[in-house]
């Protein structure tokens, strides 16, 4: 049900928090080790009485997956971006986590957009199969919304998924029926904004083909929610889809006011938001209510979203020498030895008549750089091995920092992808060795356990990445 973490990691984690909220910290309650045990019994109960019932997919992160909306599969499979269209919102939810305040040109991962036509580019070349338009909340800016949308449908067609998000709360029969002319595919109403109501929603029935409700899962509400999941099945809703939630510096306050536990982990998260989401999901089973449930954990969004990313940008930097890893980071194998046991080696590569591109130089006389593919050709004896490990992004503009490719995407709009490094170079003796390439190099995935106890836990991270749902601590 969640991967237990290493205690070097896992102490990481904890610091990496710390650091983020600063004095604020220490307004946080994190559960004690007797109520982390009690939370988790909890959440096994709910897991185990749904076992048969429901489907658990993408490394055990999200639930239901038997029927997800069109826009989660293309997600959860890696196709998605998500454009925001604006910064400015008109509501203001205690959940919300970002500030919502400013008029900014259309954004993703950092990359701004002044055209829906260098947009449009942008999901071509990086290969999209879907876009969402969000925010802020876009019907702010319903020009700019429909621009974007008219432009993706129209060169894409049925190719390409669209949804948008909102609040509801500027909606109305003109703007609907103007994004369905455009050939918006699906529609995601936040009617936690609205305290729950449904009018605006019911308004888009029959005009948009999919109709979802989007919103976080807040511990209060969870009675009121199952008394609305009929009214929404009854209302055209398609599927309902909840999210933990997550703390940031924009709803501190409010979440600290609400008295509730939170989680260490990849962020702060807090822990009764978890627990509402999957007795909701349970609820939905056991009454046979039509209405399809997705828990998206904050575990699903950052490991499989991130990971989406990293597989997509790294294409354009790895070499020929290197691999991306399941979890989409650039593997780098390095031979480290004497300048002697180099040219050894090289002449072996050479006698045995392999690619020339599959090696190369390190940044020393006495570093090789292998593929995995020379795993076997390789006289260890005369090596230490070192693994290491690159991350990609994206950005607006070059930072200099760090080597990086330009990759254009329409005649005025270019994206940098830039490579750094991910982690410290780590060592592995003959055992770790041995236990790394039958985890990692022999031909498919292996179990988490698989391998050897000398190989350092934390390569998983970056290999296959963590499995679960968030531990509790």
């Amino acid at each position: 049900m969640a991967m237990e973490i290493s205690a070097s990691l896992r102490s990481r984690l904890i610091a990496g928090n710390e650091r983020e909220y600063g004095d604020g910290y220490a307004q946080l309650t994190f559960p004690t080790a007797t109520g982390a045990q009690k939370a988790l019994a909890l959440r096994n109960e709910i897991l185990n009485d749904l076992q048969g019932r429901i489907t658990i997919g993408y490394g055990g992160t999200k639930l239901d997956c038997t029927r997800l909306s069109p826009g989660c599969r293309i997600c959860a499979e890696g196709g998605w971006s998500c454009l925001f269209i604006t910064g400015r919102c008109n509501c203001r939810c205690f959940y919300c986590p970002t500030g919502q305040s400013d008029n900014d040109l259309p954004t993703t991962n950092t990359v701004e957009f002044r055209t829906p036509a260098d947009y449009v580019g942008y999901l071509e070349r990086f290969g999209f199969r879907g876009a969402s338009i969000s925010g802020g909340e876009p019907l702010m800016n319903p020009k700019r919304s429909l621009a974007f949308v008219r432009a993706i449908k129209k060169h894409f067609g049925d190719r390409m998924h669209v949804w948008l998000y909102t609040n509801g709360t500027l909606a109305n029969d003109e703007i609907l029926r103007q994004l369905g002319d455009a050939g918006l595919d699906e529609i995601r109403f936040d009617i936690g904004a609205t305290d729950y109501h449904l009018d605006k929603l019911r308004l888009a029935t029959g005009i948009i083909p999919t109709v979802t409700v989007e919103i976080p899962a807040i511990p209060e509400d969870v009675q009121l929610l199952k008394a609305k999941m009929v009214e929404m099945r009854d209302a055209g809703v398609g599927y309902l889809n909840l999210h933990q939630l997550r703390l940031t510096p924009y709803n501190f306050e409010h979440l600290v006011a609400r008295n509730y536990t939170f989680l260490h982990g990849e962020k702060v998260t807090v822990l009764e938001s978890e627990l509402a989401a999957l007795e909701l999901v349970r609820h939905s089973s056991d009454h046979n209510l039509g209405l399809p449930v997705n828990y998206c954990s904050f575990v699903f969004k950052n490991r499989y979203q991130g990971r989406a990313a990293r597989l997509r940008n790294g294409r354009f930097m790895i070499k020929d020498h290197e691999t991306l890893t399941e979890n989409g980071y650039i593997r780098v194998l390095s031979l480290v030895g004497s300048p002697e046991a180099v040219e050894r080696q090289e002449r072996r590569f050479g006698d045995l008549a392999i690619d020339k591109k599959l090696w190369a130089r390190g940044n020393s006389r006495g570093t090789l750089v292998i593929h995995p593919q020379l795993w076997g050709s390789v006289t260890w004896d005369d090596f230490r091995l070192l693994v290491g490990y690159a991350v990609t992004r994206q950005l607006s503009s070059v930072s200099y920092h760090n080597p990086f490719v330009t990759v254009p995407v329409s005649s005025g709009k270019s994206v940098i992808i830039e490579r750094a490094r991910a982690v410290a170079d780590f060592e592995l003796g003959e055992e770790a060795r041995q236990g790394f390439a039958q985890a990692f190099l022999a031909g498919g995935r292996q179990s988490a356990s698989a391998g050897h106890s000398a190989m350092p836990g934390e390569i998983l991270q970056f290999e296959t990445g963590l499995e679960g749902l968030q531990d509790y601590y």
